[in-house]
């Protein structure tokens, strides 16, 4: 009896501090189902039906290696990815990333505006009210909030993904052969289909991006985990990477129980919502929809705060959505901006949403190859982590992935680069 109320009382004491520590991980994770992840796994379901969903078991088990990579350092050293950056390898250096990735997170902001945009639009709002009002109430949430309240909003938006879930339920799909799609092993030949393997690229380069590294690496600072914390931190980690790929799992179930069915292609992830309406019922609709409205508004939020940790920490200002305005104002300064910039561009007449998420797509790739070495070279500094540096196990899977994830995501830039000259007006 004693020996079964200690083990009570462990449970106990083990679920208290993962309640305490959750956050970062499961925020960070679920930020990644944005408007381009929506878009891409509704584009998934749609054009090869169950075929895909064996990329999300490999897919889920390299988002956990890298994400959890990132909590390790920011409750090891105290410091963000971009502290350390500037540390170990010079100013010069952590500069012309943070140029690189200023741009490349911008493009990420437009995307999920562009969000908004489209999904206030499938409720009949024009987007020169949604874009200006969320960008508002976005702005003002963090802005006036404290860290302890923003990350209870965050958390909040992160279970609303459940939308997704029960999508796919109404959808009624063949569950039998969903799973059995889900554990396959894909045949050799089906590789040699273009748009099928380019299919498989696209997945892997929507699931893991430049941002996210920083954006976990600086909440885990912030918050204020320490190495005491890590084993409820890369528990935050795992239960957030596992819930943001089931989510995308029911994405791509719902739309292949009716839009592959039905042999409907999509163009955008509202028009994957749209066009559930005959097929899955006004139910499946409006959740789809108001998933898709979430998750923007939800990524117009971290993207920019992303943004604004990793230049103020690599330059060395004051940052943290914990400080007051007049505490770190370049940080907000310049979280105001992307916001403002953003919205702006999104409210310019004759845009077109598919291609800007498109290009944000790949300026993410041309970028997370140099992220994911800084990664993997700082993690195995024994000065920086000392026993908590990785294992050869570790370091064997983590550059394999990092190896994998550059060459895919340099296959799909290079796959896509004539719609991203036109993308940009080249003819």
């Amino acid at each position: 009896m004693t020996a079964i109320l200690d083990w009570l009382k462990r449970w106990r004491t083990q679920i208290f501090l993962f309640l305490a520590v959750v956050g970062p991980g499961f925020i960070t994770a679920n930020v990644d189902n944005d408007t381009g992840g929506i878009f891409t796994y509704s584009q998934a379901g749609a054009q090869f039906g169950y075929g895909l969903l064996w990329t999300l078991v490999p897919t889920t088990l390299a988002l956990i290696v890298v994400q959890e990579m990132c909590s390790r350092m920011g409750a090891v050293t105290g410091k963000g990815l971009s502290d350390l950056i500037r540390e170990e390898y010079g100013l010069r250096t952590t500069f012309f990333l943070m140029i690189a990735l200023v741009i490349t997170n911008f493009g990420n902001v437009v995307s999920e505006f562009a969000g908004i945009a489209s999904s206030g639009e499938l409720f009949g709002i024009s987007k020169f009210y949604s874009v200006p009002i969320c960008g508002a109430l976005v702005w003002l949430m963090v802005v006036k909030g404290s860290y302890k309240s923003v990350e209870k909003i965050f958390l909040f938006a992160s279970f609303f993904y459940i939308a997704y879930i029960l999508a796919g339920v109404l959808a009624r799909p063949n569950w039998s052969l969903a799973l059995i799609s889900t554990v396959r092993v894909p045949r050799l030949h089906e590789f040699q289909d273009r748009d099928y393997l380019l299919m498989i690229i696209t997945i892997v380069g929507t699931t893991i991006a430049p941002w996210m590294q920083f954006y976990l690496q600086a909440s885990v600072v912030e918050k204020g985990v320490t190495r005491r914390d890590y084993a409820a931190s890369r528990l935050d980690v795992i239960v957030g990477c596992v819930f943001t790929d089931v989510v995308a799992w029911f994405i791509i179930v719902a739309c292949a129980a009716t839009l592959f069915v039905a042999g409907h292609q999509v163009k955008s992830a509202a028009d994957a919502a749209f066009a559930l309406r005959p097929l899955a019922g006004n139910y499946a609709y409006i959740l789809f929809a108001a998933g898709l409205f979430n998750a923007s508004i939800f990524s117009a939020s971290i993207l920019p705060i992303s943004t604004a940790y990793t230049v103020c920490e690599g330059l060395g200002f004051e940052s943290g959505v914990g400080k007051k305005f007049s505490e770190a104002p370049f940080f907000y300064w310049l979280y105001t901006f992307l916001i403002v910039a953003g919205g702006g561009v999104i409210l310019l007449p004759r845009i077109n949403y598919v291609k800007i998420i498109l290009l944000s797509q790949a300026l993410n790739g041309m970028v997370l190859p140099l992220v994911l070495i800084f990664m993997v070279l700082l993690v195995n500094k024994k000065e920086l982590m000392g026993e908590y540096t990785n294992s050869r196990v570790a370091n064997l899977v983590t550059w394999a992935t990092t190896v994998i994830l550059i060459g895919m995501t340099m296959v799909l830039f290079w796959s896509q680069r004539g719609d991203l000259l036109k993308a940009f007006g080249t003819p």
